[in-house]
């Protein structure tokens, strides 16, 4: 459920999916941290707020495969995209599953390196 001045933003592409997820509770799905930034002409006379928790509308089929694909253990759904289809706007839904701690290691280690042999070239030059 968007507001008047979102949709002309959406229109014009200033949306920032980074960090958005889909919340389900009673029934109901929520799209959290979608930042949606207010155009300077179409939002002069409203208050807004470009994080706020937007409902999304979901049929009952949908929202029944969304809650038993969350309620798995380490899973989350998470918004890819938005995109128009006719004169609606939808928004893309995956389920995405956390990284494993060992998996962490390695992207830390990775870092590491990263970091030292940038210094390494940093001072052999």
């Amino acid at each position: 459920m968007l507001l008047g001045w979102e949709v002309k933003s959406l229109r014009e592409s200033k949306v920032n999916l980074t960090d958005t997820y889909v919340f389900v509770r009673d029934g109901e799905a929520w799209l959290i941290g979608t930042n949606i930034t207010p155009l300077l002409s179409a939002s002069t006379h409203f208050v807004t707020d470009a994080k706020r928790t937007r409902k999304l509308l979901l049929n009952h089929r949908e929202l029944q495969k969304l809650e038993e694909g969350v309620n798995q253990k380490g899973h989350t759904a998470v918004c890819t995209a938005l995109y128009w289809k006719n004169h609606l706007i939808k928004c893309e839904i995956a389920l995405a599953k956390g990284k494993a701690s060992y998996d962490k290691r390695m992207d830390d280690k990775e870092r590491d390196w990263n970091r030292q042999k940038q210094r390494l070239m940093r001072h052999s030059g």
